[in-house]
């Protein structure tokens, strides 16, 4: 009852998630992100399992994008209500699609990227999000998800309409980079705008300055108001 975009970016490393559902709290159990690892999203009659499974078996190194989606989903006996997508740190998807997700459902990969959906209006909103995702590869990777979930709703979105929206994104450290969640909003997408571009100017310049393993100073300076508090 979604549409979604998994993504690295291979200038910046950067993993990430995001969506628009017509159902509130798409941000709380749909993206599943780690830095270097890769990311899940896990929707249709969702089964949180699935995204954290998936991505602690990214994590641990031995499985690859299909083989972790593989493994998920051998063990899921609703697998056909399922809808996951599966990126890992070296930019390969991996989409599974199940027979009774509610039309129209589908995927479309890309370098680097994949868009699904169910309970969507037609695929002309996978192709309109795939579309602007790719459009300016040099963009930063959450601005590219912003610009695939505005397109994708353009195009029609979700069927019921939407109530929430969401972006996930890791760079190099264990926190992550953006995490920005619209709930219970008549118009989401555009509410996720507004917070986006406070995000973008206010904390994530903060955020890229914060500590890091290793460096405990990051490049925050201690003086005035330079850091969080």
């Amino acid at each position: 009852m979604t549409f979604s975009i998994v993504a690295r970016c291979p200038r910046s490393g950067e993993v990430g998630v995001a969506a628009v559902t017509g159902m509130p709290g798409v941000g709380k159990l749909l993206t599943h992100a780690a830095p270097g690892a890769g990311a899940v999203a896990t929707q249709g009659w969702i089964n949180p399992y699935l995204g954290l499974d998936g991505l602690a078996l990214l994590r641990a190194g031995r499985h690859g994008a299909r083989q972790a989606l593989d493994a998920v989903i051998a063990r899921d006996e609703d697998r056909d209500y399922r809808q996951v997508a599966v990126i890992d740190g070296a930019g390969a998807t991996a989409v599974w699609t199940g027979a009774k997700c509610e039309d129209h459902a589908g995927s479309l990969e890309g370098d680097g990227f994949s868009v699904q959906g169910n309970l969507l209006t037609g695929p002309d909103t996978l192709r309109a999000c795939a579309e602007a995702f790719e459009a300016d590869r040099d963009a930063d990777l959450a601005l590219r998800l912003l610009l695939g979930l505005e397109a994708g709703e353009r195009a029609g979105g979700d069927r019921r309409g939407a109530q929430s929206a969401t972006i996930y994104v890791f760079a190099a450290e264990e926190y992550p980079l953006w995490d920005i969640r619209i709930d219970f909003h008549r118009e989401p997408l555009k509410e996720l705008r507004k917070v986006f571009d406070r995000f973008a100017t206010e904390l994530v310049p903060q955020i890229r300055g914060m500590p890091r393993r290793g460096n405990s100073h990051g490049r925050q300076s201690h003086r005035g108001h330079d850091g969080l508090s």
